[in-house]
C-alpha cells in the first residue's frame, strides 16, 4: 500500500472514531464545541477528516464525549512467518 493511501486510511479511522464517540455522547457538533471550548466548524474538519487534531485537542475530546484516549502503534506491515 502506498504512503499516501495509507495516511487517507488512517484520517478516515480518526475522522470515524471521531463521528461515532460524538454520537455515542449524545452531541451535536455544536454541543461538543463548546464542552471543547472549540468551534463547530473545527469539529466539522475533524470529523471530515480536512484537520488532524493535535496538542491536547485528543485529550479534550475525550473528555467532552466521556471516553477514554487511547493511541495504539500496530505493524504497518504483517509480520512473515519463519517455516
Amino acid at each position: 500500500m502506498a504512503l499516501r493511501d495509507m495516511a487517507l486510511e488512517d484520517e478516515f479511522a480518526l475522522a470515524s472514531a471521531v463521528i461515532e464517540a460524538r454520537s455515542r455522547a449524545g452531541l451535536t457538533q455544536g454541543e461538543l464545541a463548546e464542552k471543547m471550548a472549540a468551534s463547530q466548524s473545527a469539529i466539522a474538519r475533524m470529523e471530515s477528516g480536512k484537520a488532524n487534531p493535535s496538542g491536547t485537542t485528543p485529550k479534550r475530546f475525550a473528555r467532552a464525549t466521556d471516553t477514554k484516549l487511547r493511541i495504539t502503534f500496530m505493524p504497518a506491515k504483517a509480520a512473515k512467518k519463519s517455516a
